[in-house]
């Protein structure tokens, strides 16, 4: 596309114009609108402390914040990316199904898993959650399910990457995985 040249307004075509467009008045200032005020926060984490059954926490044998620090799941498959586990952290990828495998033994929790993951890569599914929970019930042994889940899904060939879930999406209870397409 070729650019105009800019040509100067002489007074003739000022003169014109403001023939043709006739007598002009400056319009008032118009104030724009109050912004709207802000909600005022809303503790949602001092209810959900006030639900909970006084001195549930304290009676635990195993003590939950052992289990927290540290404790986050994460694997990437040789041949891709960093990249692509930082952004499955982060929540970038969206969860197409998940499932819970609370009250299972291992035995049933293995074959749950291999049943989910053969039917989300049957359906296509790229990105799915396990929800293993903490093992806050399993004692001095330990999270049973949580290491059950790290270990299958470390040596499946259609895993290309897991990491602990988001803190809303089940925090280190739970693992994203992202399944080859």
């Amino acid at each position: 596309m070729k650019r105009r040249t800019h040509v100067p307004i002489n007074a003739d075509d000022s003169r014109l114009f403001r023939e043709a467009i006739g007598e002009v008045r400056p319009l008032d200032p118009v104030q724009p609108p109050p912004a709207a005020a802000r909600p005022a926060p809303h503790p949602h984490m001092l209810e959900a402390d006030e639900a909970a059954v006084p001195g549930e926490l304290l009676d635990m044998a195993f003590d939950p914040a052992v289990l927290e620090v540290g404790e986050e799941l994460g694997y990437l498959r040789d041949g891709y990316p960093p990249k692509l586990l930082r952004q499955l952290k982060r929540g970038q990828f969206s969860v197409q199904d998940d499932i819970d495998l609370h009250q299972m033994n291992a035995a049933a929790a293995q074959a749950s898993i291999m049943l989910f993951l053969a039917e989300a890569k049957r359906n296509g599914l790229r990105c799915v959650r396990i929800v293993h929970g903490k093992g806050l019930r399993s004692r001095s042994a330990g999270p049973v399910l949580k290491g059950l889940t790290d270990r299958m899904l470390r040596r499946r060939d259609d895993v290309i990457a897991f990491a602990s879930a988001r803190p809303a999406l089940g925090g280190t209870g739970a693992v994203v995985v992202l399944l080859k397409g």
